[in-house]
Protein backbone atom coordinates (compact mmCIF):
# COMPACT_ATOMS: atom_id res chain seq x y z
CA UNK A 1 0.00 0.00 0.00
CA UNK A 2 1.70 3.03 -0.88
CA UNK A 3 1.36 6.34 1.70
CA UNK A 4 1.86 10.22 0.39
CA UNK A 5 4.42 10.58 3.41
CA UNK A 6 5.08 14.84 1.84
CA UNK A 7 5.04 17.58 -0.74
CA UNK A 8 8.46 18.51 -1.65
CA UNK A 9 8.48 22.91 -1.44
CA UNK A 10 10.75 25.19 -2.54
CA UNK A 11 14.64 24.78 -3.52
CA UNK A 12 16.92 25.97 -0.30
CA UNK A 13 20.45 27.26 -0.52
CA UNK A 14 22.24 25.90 -3.66
CA UNK A 15 23.30 22.41 -2.74
CA UNK A 16 19.73 20.89 -3.92
CA UNK A 17 17.92 21.38 -0.76
CA UNK A 18 14.36 21.28 -0.66
CA UNK A 19 11.91 22.23 1.71
CA UNK A 20 9.03 19.86 2.36
CA UNK A 21 5.59 19.66 3.83
CA UNK A 22 6.08 16.88 6.16
CA UNK A 23 2.59 14.80 6.01
CA UNK A 24 3.19 11.75 7.92
CA UNK A 25 2.98 11.44 11.98
CA UNK A 26 6.50 9.61 11.59
CA UNK A 27 8.90 11.79 9.76
CA UNK A 28 11.66 9.86 11.51
CA UNK A 29 11.11 6.60 9.79
CA UNK A 30 9.78 7.64 6.53
CA UNK A 31 12.03 10.23 5.63
CA UNK A 32 15.43 9.29 7.03
CA UNK A 33 18.42 9.09 5.27
CA UNK A 34 18.27 6.23 2.69
CA UNK A 35 14.32 5.87 2.12
CA UNK A 36 13.48 5.59 -1.36
CA UNK A 37 10.20 6.98 -2.23
CA UNK A 38 8.12 6.64 -5.01
CA UNK A 39 6.78 10.17 -6.30
CA UNK A 40 3.78 11.74 -8.13
CA UNK A 41 4.37 12.36 -10.98
CA UNK A 42 6.67 9.66 -11.36
CA UNK A 43 8.75 10.53 -14.06
CA UNK A 44 10.57 12.52 -10.89
CA UNK A 45 11.83 9.51 -9.02
CA UNK A 46 11.76 7.21 -7.48
CA UNK A 47 13.79 9.06 -5.11
CA UNK A 48 16.49 7.98 -2.25
CA UNK A 49 16.94 10.84 0.05
CA UNK A 50 20.07 11.19 1.21
CA UNK A 51 20.49 13.91 4.24
CA UNK A 52 17.94 15.24 6.22
CA UNK A 53 17.55 18.21 8.60
CA UNK A 54 15.04 20.76 10.86
CA UNK A 55 16.17 24.51 10.01
CA UNK A 56 13.73 26.71 11.02
CA UNK A 57 11.36 24.31 11.61
CA UNK A 58 11.45 23.31 8.42
CA UNK A 59 12.38 19.80 7.06
CA UNK A 60 15.09 20.10 4.41
CA UNK A 61 16.37 17.16 2.35
CA UNK A 62 18.55 16.50 -0.22
CA UNK A 63 18.22 13.95 -2.62
CA UNK A 64 21.14 11.68 -4.23
CA UNK A 65 21.70 12.96 -7.90
CA UNK A 66 20.25 16.46 -6.59
CA UNK A 67 23.50 18.38 -6.22
CA UNK A 68 21.97 21.73 -7.15
CA UNK A 69 19.32 24.66 -7.20
CA UNK A 70 18.06 24.08 -10.23
CA UNK A 71 17.28 19.97 -9.78
CA UNK A 72 15.67 20.78 -6.34
CA UNK A 73 13.80 23.17 -7.85
CA UNK A 74 12.40 21.10 -10.52
CA UNK A 75 11.24 18.53 -7.45
CA UNK A 76 9.08 21.34 -6.58
CA UNK A 77 5.39 19.87 -5.41
CA UNK A 78 6.45 16.64 -6.26
CA UNK A 79 4.78 14.18 -3.70
CA UNK A 80 6.76 11.64 -1.66
CA UNK A 81 4.71 7.94 -1.53
CA UNK A 82 6.16 5.48 1.06
CA UNK A 83 5.46 1.87 0.61
CA UNK A 84 3.78 0.55 3.58
CA UNK A 85 2.66 -3.11 4.17
CA UNK A 86 -1.09 -2.85 4.87
CA UNK A 87 -1.34 -4.79 7.93
CA UNK A 88 1.52 -2.14 9.95
CA UNK A 89 -0.06 0.58 12.35
CA UNK A 90 1.49 3.48 13.25
CA UNK A 91 3.64 3.54 16.68
CA UNK A 92 0.80 6.01 18.85
CA UNK A 93 -2.20 4.38 20.56
CA UNK A 94 -4.67 6.97 18.75
CA UNK A 95 -3.09 7.20 15.76
CA UNK A 96 -4.53 6.13 12.40
CA UNK A 97 -3.34 5.67 8.40
CA UNK A 98 -6.02 7.54 6.42
CA UNK A 99 -6.91 4.23 4.75
CA UNK A 100 -8.07 2.96 7.94
CA UNK A 101 -10.45 5.67 8.17
CA UNK A 102 -11.90 5.94 4.81
CA UNK A 103 -15.32 4.37 4.55
CA UNK A 104 -15.48 4.51 8.52
CA UNK A 105 -19.66 4.85 9.43
CA UNK A 106 -20.17 8.04 11.69
CA UNK A 107 -22.28 8.09 14.60
CA UNK A 108 -23.51 9.87 17.23
CA UNK A 109 -22.79 9.00 20.68
CA UNK A 110 -27.14 7.79 21.01
CA UNK A 111 -27.02 5.75 17.72
CA UNK A 112 -27.78 8.28 14.83
CA UNK A 113 -26.34 7.75 11.49
CA UNK A 114 -24.25 10.96 10.23
CA UNK A 115 -22.86 9.33 7.21
CA UNK A 116 -19.81 7.73 5.99
CA UNK A 117 -15.60 9.14 5.82
CA UNK A 118 -14.74 9.70 2.20
CA UNK A 119 -11.98 11.73 2.74
CA UNK A 120 -9.61 13.05 5.22
CA UNK A 121 -8.43 16.87 5.08
CA UNK A 122 -5.10 17.62 6.27
CA UNK A 123 -5.02 21.37 7.35
CA UNK A 124 -2.09 22.94 9.16
CA UNK A 125 -3.78 23.32 12.33
CA UNK A 126 -5.79 20.03 12.51
CA UNK A 127 -7.19 17.42 10.34
CA UNK A 128 -11.06 16.83 8.77
CA UNK A 129 -13.42 14.10 8.22
CA UNK A 130 -15.58 14.91 4.99
CA UNK A 131 -18.28 12.91 5.43
CA UNK A 132 -20.91 11.91 2.74
CA UNK A 133 -24.47 11.86 4.38
CA UNK A 134 -26.72 9.56 3.48
CA UNK A 135 -28.65 12.19 1.32
CA UNK A 136 -25.53 12.54 -0.32
CA UNK A 137 -24.11 15.92 1.10
CA UNK A 138 -21.41 16.83 2.81
CA UNK A 139 -20.18 17.21 6.48
CA UNK A 140 -16.96 18.15 7.68
CA UNK A 141 -16.18 16.85 11.06
CA UNK A 142 -12.94 18.39 13.04
CA UNK A 143 -10.73 15.32 13.95
CA UNK A 144 -10.10 16.38 17.29
CA UNK A 145 -10.35 14.82 20.59
CA UNK A 146 -13.31 17.05 21.83
CA UNK A 147 -15.21 15.79 18.96
CA UNK A 148 -14.55 11.81 17.88
CA UNK A 149 -14.60 10.53 21.14
CA UNK A 150 -13.87 6.56 19.29
CA UNK A 151 -12.37 5.24 16.49
CA UNK A 152 -13.61 1.96 16.69
CA UNK A 153 -11.72 -0.14 13.09
CA UNK A 154 -13.37 -3.56 14.51
CA UNK A 155 -17.09 -2.38 14.57
CA UNK A 156 -15.75 -0.33 11.53
CA UNK A 157 -17.12 3.49 12.53
CA UNK A 158 -16.40 6.49 13.93
CA UNK A 159 -18.04 7.86 17.31
CA UNK A 160 -18.91 11.32 17.70
CA UNK A 161 -19.97 14.33 19.61
CA UNK A 162 -20.67 16.41 17.68
CA UNK A 163 -20.85 20.28 19.12
CA UNK A 164 -24.67 22.26 18.18
CA UNK A 165 -24.74 22.82 14.79
CA UNK A 166 -22.13 20.83 13.40
CA UNK A 167 -23.75 17.82 11.57
CA UNK A 168 -27.28 19.80 11.52
CA UNK A 169 -28.83 23.25 10.54
CA UNK A 170 -30.39 23.85 13.87
CA UNK A 171 -27.66 25.66 15.87
CA UNK A 172 -28.45 26.35 18.87
CA UNK A 173 -27.65 29.73 19.80
CA UNK A 174 -26.99 31.16 23.53
CA UNK A 175 -27.32 35.10 23.25
CA UNK A 176 -26.11 36.97 26.63
CA UNK A 177 -27.85 40.05 25.00
CA UNK A 178 -31.23 38.77 24.84
CA UNK A 179 -31.12 37.31 28.56
CA UNK A 180 -29.58 41.24 28.97
CA UNK A 181 -33.13 42.38 27.18
CA UNK A 182 -35.64 40.03 29.18
CA UNK A 183 -33.85 40.88 32.61
CA UNK A 184 -34.24 44.60 32.25
CA UNK A 185 -37.37 44.51 30.93
CA UNK A 186 -37.31 46.32 27.53
CA UNK A 187 -35.91 45.70 23.77
CA UNK A 188 -34.55 49.24 23.45
CA UNK A 189 -30.37 48.60 23.33
CA UNK A 190 -30.31 52.28 24.93
CA UNK A 191 -28.57 53.10 28.21
CA UNK A 192 -30.18 55.54 30.73
CA UNK A 193 -28.23 58.83 31.11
Amino acid sequence: MQLVVARIGRAHGIKGEVTVEVRTDEPELRLAPGAVLATDPASAGPLTIATGRVHSGRLLLRFEGVSDRNGAEALRNTLLIAEIDPEELPEGEDEYYDHQLIDLDVVTEDGAEVGRITEISHLPSQDLFIVERPDGTEVMIPFVEEIVAEIDLEEQRAVITPPPGLIDDRAEIDSSREETREESGGESGEDSA
